[in-house]
């Protein structure tokens, strides 16, 4: 089962799953999740091979579908909140165990395949010196090194466990599968269910060139663009990304 850390109590709402993107965590959503936990509970969860769930030596959507509906097996059907690759491991739950989802919001990915592999940032934390870092900023400034983006050095030292001088990331699978992860399965039928693309009005993970394929999957798909924003949308306009997502639940109805 993967390690769900809840926020707020259930109510008469359905609960909202928030699944995260490559290298991410629940804890990464903290802030996001108390913030929709006002008239909902809110579940975070981190995928296998990251955070404190289960390490496995598959990363495929299946797999990752298979984990999120049990989960949800458990709690019941809920709304489903998915970025990047938690994006598409949503998707594909929805697709084959609709029964599971009522309304889906997909943060800027596209059900299709992408072309830029992050094999480059796990050489980077495959590169840092475990044995010389006492302190976040010590692999801060090795990373630094390999990746010219202070915010995501940043990002990744949250998955370091300083104490057991290891990442909370099994970098060797990742690295394996990452042709799965920036792929997309063949998946037949549609989700007839309300859905929600957010994107983020600087990234280009979602043109309009894949709004014919999303639809044909997710017919009432609905497309809200937040401008400023980059494909970390959750991060870049926290405000308007929690905005956008309860407004949005709080006008399309959850079928019951």
């Amino acid at each position: 089962m993967l390690n769900t850390i809840p926020h707020g109590a259930p109510t008469a709402e359905p609960p909202l799953l928030i699944v995260h993107g490559l290298f991410g965590s629940a804890r990464n959503w903290s802030v996001i999740a108390k913030r929709l936990s006002d008239v909902r509970q809110v579940l975070t969860v981190d995928m296998r091979n990251h955070g404190q769930s289960p390490w496995a030596p598959s990363q495929s959507y299946e797999d990752m579908a298979g984990d999120l509906a049990e989960v949800l097996e458990d709690v019941g059907p809920a709304d489903v909140l998915g970025h990047s690759m938690g994006g598409k491991a949503a998707m594909v739950l929805a697709l084959t165990r609709p029964e599971l989802v009522t309304r889906l919001i997909v943060a800027d990915i596209a059900p299709v395949t992408y072309r830029h592999s992050q094999s480059d940032k796990i050489a980077a934390m495959r590169a840092v010196d475990l044995d010389a870092v006492e302190r976040r900023s010590d692999a801060d400034a090795q990373l630094a090194r390999h990746l010219d983006d202070p915010a995501l050095c940043s990002f990744f030292t949250q998955s370091l466990d300083l104490k057991e001088k290891r990442w909370r990331l099994n970098l060797d699978v990742l690295g394996a599968e990452m042709e799965k992860i920036i792929g997309f399965p063949e998946v037949t039928g549609q989700f007839g269910k309300p859905t929600l693309f957010l994107t983020g009005g600087n990234s280009d993970y979602v043109g309009r060139d894949d709004r014919d394929t999303i639809t044909a999957l997710f017919p009432k798909a609905r497309f809200v663009g937040i401008p400023g924003a980059g494909h970390w949308i959750h991060a870049d306009k926290p405000k308007e990304f929690v905005a956008a997502v309860s407004e949005w639940l709080a006008r399309s109805e959850a079928p019951r």
